[in-house]
């Protein structure tokens, strides 16, 4: 297991990334979101909440340039599942599930974004409830090697979470033009503490200049109820 903190902090451009995971109590389902921006107009944004969802939104109206890849749902609440993911994939996996499909029907329908020379990957995460417990699933849409014509899609099933970790993704290896993309499997870590620490842990590892939101959810498998953190670098 690799610590949180320390895998966050290891990289000053880790991009857009998401934690799904158990509580160290074991009565809790994790979710955290980030994202980072190196240009002006991924900068200017923050995370609002929209009922039992999350949106991103631009902080100041007059200065965002193109909409298409930075404003989109990263977060929405179903009946018995949750989806997060880094762009406007939220709404297609959210679709699908609606319609009785799955998680990888849905994403097997997208690709990376279209930002070359990065192709910034699509990152996507679900959580399955169910009798008080619960599951979750992990995927990564990515360029192979940079190529445009070819994408990779990689799926990850976690059936049994355990108390105190949890699986970290992100969109990027490192910092780097063109940026790499992430490689290997998810990172398996340590999840500590309540929500409000979880939640500092992550915002303090997080490189100063880069980062722009975090978003965070407790939620508790006997009631099905939740708790939100956000924190905006721009106020």
């Amino acid at each position: 297991m690799t610590d949180l903190k320390a895998e966050i902090s290891s990289t000053t451009y880790p991009g857009r990334g998401i934690i799904i995971g158990m509580s160290e109590d074991g009565k809790k389902a994790v979710i955290g979101y980030f994202i980072m921006g190196r240009s002006e107009n991924s900068r200017n944004r923050v995370f609002i909440a929209e009922g039992k969802d999350l949106k991103t939104q631009a902080f100041d109206p007059s200065k965002l340039v193109d909409p298409s890849l930075i404003i989109y749902a990263p977060v929405r609440t179903l009946e018995s599942s949750t989806v997060v993911t880094n762009g406007d994939q939220t709404d297609t996996v959210r679709d699908f599930i609606l319609e009785g499909k799955t998680f990888e029907e849905a994403l097997r329908t997208r690709t990376f974004e279209p930002d070359p020379p990065n192709f910034t990957p699509r990152i996507s995460g679900i959580l399955d409830f169910a009798d008080g417990s619960f599951s979750y699933k992990l995927s990564i849409l990515k360029s192979n090697c940079g190529r445009e014509e070819s994408a990779l899609r990689f799926f990850y099933e976690y059936a049994q979470p355990v108390a105190g970790e949890g699986h970290f993704i992100h969109t990027y290896k490192c910092d780097g033009s063109p940026i790499p993309s992430f490689e290997g499997e998810p990172t398996l870590v340590n999840i500590k503490g309540d929500i409000d620490t979880f939640t500092s842990d992550v915002w303090d590892s997080l490189n100063a200049d880069n980062k722009v939101s975090l978003y965070t959810r407790f939620i508790d498998l006997a009631t099905g109820e939740f708790e939100d953190r956000i924190v905006n670098k721009n106020k």
